[in-house]
């Protein structure tokens, strides 16, 4: 059995990106946007495995208030293809979802489980160890991660400590995983790269769907009673059964409904360099620097015809309809909306969510 021939991408596509406001809010949330190259975060994601699988075997799971921005963003993608969760429950709950939608097109479907909104720069080994995962994923029997190898010590995701190396498959070597620790403080980070044995948690998961349903049959078996029939069902039934299944099941993330508890979860290191664009600082970082090291972004063509700037360096400038003028600046952000001007140090970039905070408290929700 070819694996490739049985898999299915799924692009998860229902987060938020607080720390991305005030350009990511409830109703264009960032993986909708543009914030790397022309194409928005969710088309180059759905690009990118398009090389991998047809695009008739991507599947989108977003909340039903985006599956029209998904449909006019991916019109290649079959419409029956947008799972539209009617509220949100996590991740587990979502891939679930995905692998017995696939699971009802191909008993043998395997899945690779990916968020909209990373980035990939090494598209070309990105795509060899999928499909490497793909080959480790048909034996039914286990649960891949793609870990990330870390390139700095960082408080802002989980790590997965490997075991033994099992097997290797086209060089790669194919590892036991032995445990998971959730976003540690950057001294520990760094402790636990300085051994070699930690990866970051991208939630980048491959697995069968039967080796899935498996794991949830053991793990959490209230969840898999209460879903198992949709993997029978036809696109159409599936959708008008949703509801009524996410009305029973727990908001449980699959690390914790899953991840953490399986004994037969291995991983694959992955080195093709990954980033979660989750704070503007990440966007300064990937993004290209002028002469003056700035970075301007935003929705025309040509943002630089909207910034006006005097000896200021290091910063980045998402201009909107103003002109956005600096004199003597380093190091910042600014970032021009309609209704909202948000300007903040980068070192300050992860405090922009308690600004959302604030708002939420206040019930100011004409910005959220």
């Amino acid at each position: 059995m070819n694996p490739l021939d049985h898999t299915f991408a799924v692009i998860l596509a229902g987060g938020g990106g607080t720390r991305l406001w005030p350009k990511s809010r409830s109703k264009t949330p960032k993986q909708f946007l543009r914030l790397y190259g022309e194409d928005t975060m969710l088309q180059m994601t759905a690009n990118r495995f398009a090389k991998l699988v047809p695009w008739e075997k991507i599947i989108v799971v977003t909340t039903k208030q985006y599956v029209d921005d998904v449909a006019s963003q991916l019109p290649e993608i079959p419409a029956g293809n947008i799972i539209a969760e009617p509220e949100k429950r996590d991740t587990a709950m979502a891939m679930l979802s995905a692998a017995l939608f696939a699971k009802a097109q191909d008993p043998h479907a395997i899945l690779v489980n990916d968020a909209a909104d990373h980035i990939v720069i090494n598209e070309k080994e990105f795509l060899r160890l999928m499909k490497v995962a793909a080959e480790v994923a048909s034996d039914e029997e286990s649960l891949v991660s793609v870990g990330i190898t870390p390139t700095y010590p960082s408080s802002a995701f989980g790590y997965i400590k490997v075991g033994q190396e099992l097997k290797k498959i086209k060089s790669t070597p194919v590892f036991k995983v032995d445990s998971f620790t959730e976003k540690p403080n950057v001294a520990t980070a760094r402790a636990f790269i300085s051994t070699g044995k930690y990866f970051w948690n991208a939630n980048n998961y491959v697995w069968s769907a039967a080796a899935l349903e498996a794991a949830f049959a053991k793990y959490m078996p209230e969840m898999h009673e209460a879903t198992k029939a949709l993997g029978e069902m036809s696109k159409k039934d599936f959708a008008i059964a949703l509801p009524d299944v996410y009305a029973t099941v727990p908001s449980i993330s699959i690390d914790y409904a899953i991840s953490e508890k399986a004994d037969n979860l291995l991983l694959i290191a992955g080195d093709f360099g990954w980033d979660d664009i989750g704070e503007w600082k990440v966007v300064y970082d990937l993004g290209e620097k002028n002469t003056d090291g700035n970075v301007i972004i935003g929705d025309n063509k040509e943002p630089e015809s909207k910034t006006l700037v005097i000896d200021s360096h290091n910063n980045l400038i998402h201009v909107g309809d103003k002109l956005v003028a600096m004199v003597g600046m380093s190091e910042m952000i600014v970032v021009d909306t309609p209704d909202v001007i948000m300007i903040a140090p980068k070192s300050r970039s992860q405090d922009v969510k308690k600004l959302v905070e604030q708002l939420k408290e206040r019930d100011q929700k004409e910005y959220l």
